[in-house]
């Protein structure tokens, strides 16, 4: 169970250190008001409606219907972290966690039994008969 949470975790850790350094870019174009296609890290495809336009001969006339819009969300560039970029008490919380995790049980290998040596009483009457006490 441990190996299978330890993988699981580390693709998670590997897929939001990629998500977090690439740089997206969403490309839409509109068309009177629609939007008609939307792209990730390319340009997004037009309608058609300039290539109309040249077809029929209105050159001349502006038709600004037709709306090209893109955002970029840009990635995390310097990802470098030291130990000694964080505070006193998260560098004592990541020891205690990292080596509590890694050693889960090295404080229970050695019991210690105070009467270990100590044989138990020897029982020279019956208490449950003497005080008359019967579980029923």
């Amino acid at each position: 169970m441990k190996v299978l949470f330890q993988q699981i975790a580390s693709v998670c850790m590997a897929m939001l250190v990629l998500l977090s350094t690439v740089s997206w870019t969403v490309d839409k174009h509109l068309c009177m008001g629609r939007v008609m296609d939307i792209s990730l890290f390319t340009e997004a495809d037009d309608c058609g409606m300039e290539k109309a336009m040249v077809a029929m001969g209105d050159e001349t006339m502006d038709h600004d219907c037709c709306d090209d819009e893109s955002f970029t969300i840009s990635g995390q560039d310097d990802l470098k972290l030291t130990l000694t970029d964080l505070e006193l008490e998260q560098q004592v919380f990541l020891f205690a966690f990292t080596y509590t995790f890694l050693n889960p049980a090295a404080s229970l290998k050695e019991r210690c039994v105070p009467h270990k040596g100590y044989p138990p009483p020897l029982i020279t009457r019956d208490i449950h008969l003497l005080d008359q006490v019967f579980l029923i």
